[in-house]
């Protein structure tokens, strides 16, 4: 297996991190990570570290592994998106400018952030590990560390989540199974792609809620989504073809200059004919 430790070595210099991040590239990480069970793509994290390299590759590694991903860069910044933000989960280094990792988790929990709580720390740093433990971290990863591994804690910590959620979810005829991914309506088997199934899943746990653009790409691609892209309409358009098409009553509405809505109440709905993807 391709070890990645460097790539969160104190000691390593940016030029050998740079050099090295070729091989990851390359597309070698792709066998380590493929035994993995990915949590539901809407999972929203947030990542704290103050190294611009380290922060820009292990966010894009959790981003094709399915995760949402925001990143702070210091300890008071990680406080903030904290506050605007819904977050399950959040991986916090010990060693930020401003405000600490000790710090921030101890302020997460006064401010009843429920979320799991991973910290990563120095090597053999009995103290560290100690002092995070007691500040309400739930779980702790020494650098240098490996890829795989940190995919392996977060499944473990994500899996409590999941278990507080129902299996199935369902609006009027239209079930989802949030275990294996699957829906059907009717009795009908509907088959979705991973994005397909993110989009299903966000508005049937918002049942009759009207959800904005904004809403959408924040939960389904993580607020990295270019604003002018016509994605949504694309994709939304493919989920009412499928949860809706043969059906006489329609479930998926569009509210004109507002959002989109999963609701069996019928309302005044715009459809197009499928746009091409502008990205």
């Amino acid at each position: 297996m391709f070890n990645f430790s460097f790539l969160c070595a104190f000691s390593a210099t940016s030029a050998q991190r740079i050099s090295n991040l070729g091989h990851y590239q390359s597309g070698e990480f792709v066998a380590a990570r493929s035994w993995l069970v990915i949590e539901r793509l809407t999972m929203r994290l947030l990542l704290t570290e103050d190294d611009p390299e380290i922060a820009r590759v292990v966010a894009k590694v959790l981003r094709e592994n399915g995760y949402a991903v925001d990143v702070a860069m210091d300890g008071e910044q990680a406080l903030y998106n904290a506050e605007v933000h819904s977050y399950d989960l959040a991986i916090l280094d010990v060693r930020l400018p401003i405000i600490d990792g000790f710090s921030v988790c101890r302020e997460l929990r006064k401010r009843s952030f429920g979320a799991p709580i991973l910290l990563l720390t120095a090597m053999d740093d009995v103290e560290d590990v100690i002092c995070g433990l007691n500040c309400g971290a739930d779980d702790y990863l020494t650098k240098p560390f490996d890829f795989p591994v940190l995919l392996a804690r977060l499944h473990a910590l994500l899996r409590r989540i999941q278990q507080t959620r129902p299996n199935m979810i369902k609006v009027e005829d239209l079930t989802l199974n949030t275990l294996d991914h699957t829906a059907s309506r009717g009795g009908r088997s509907i088959r979705l792609t991973a994005k397909e199934y993110a989009l299903l899943e966000l508005l049937m746990l918002h049942p009759g809620e009207t959800l904005n653009r904004e809403a959408i790409a924040e939960q389904v691609w993580g607020g990295h989504f270019d604003p002018f892209s016509n994605v949504i309409d694309v994709y939304m358009n493919r989920l009412r073809k499928k949860i809706d098409q043969g059906f006489e009553h329609h479930l998926l509405h569009t509210r004109r200059s507002e959002g989109y809505t999963l609701s069996g109440i019928p309302i005044e709905t715009h459809t197009t004919a499928s746009p091409p993807v502008h990205h």
